[in-house]
């Protein structure tokens, strides 16, 4: 059988369709105020607002994520981010491909492990 290389995603996103502000934060290990901030700094982080709450979707989560990685990791500003997002490219990060297919592995690997349970 062969084995699959395991995730280093200190936190996997569950398979939720919706996150509070409060699950992205600790998700992607930011402050509450620093997200909100970001919201209105990106365009492209949009959340569900109903009853005065945010409801972020595994694509805001990603590229949160993205975003923390480009400021902090890969030393951008935030108008040298905004450039980068905005880009023609964007779509075809690699970094935010290879962290989708480690959350997908990690998810099938917990699947897996329910099923040799059963």
């Amino acid at each position: 059988m062969l084995e699959m290389e395991q995730s280093n995603d200190p936190n996997p996103i569950p398979g939720k369709r919706y996150f509070t502000i409060g699950e992205v934060a600790k998700l992607c290990d930011l402050k509450t105020h620093v997200l909100r901030y970001w919201e209105k700094e990106f365009k492209q982080i949009s959340p569900v607002k109903r009853n005065n709450r945010r409801y972020y979707q595994r694509q805001d989560v990603l590229l949160i994520r993205q975003i923390k990685s480009l400021l902090h990791d890969q030393g951008y500003t935030l108008s040298g981010a905004k450039q980068y997002l905005s880009g023609e490219n964007n779509g075809d990060d690699q970094s935010q491909y290879k962290q989708l297919l480690r959350q997908t592995i990690t998810e099938l690997e917990d699947i897996l492990e329910t099923l040799k349970r059963v």
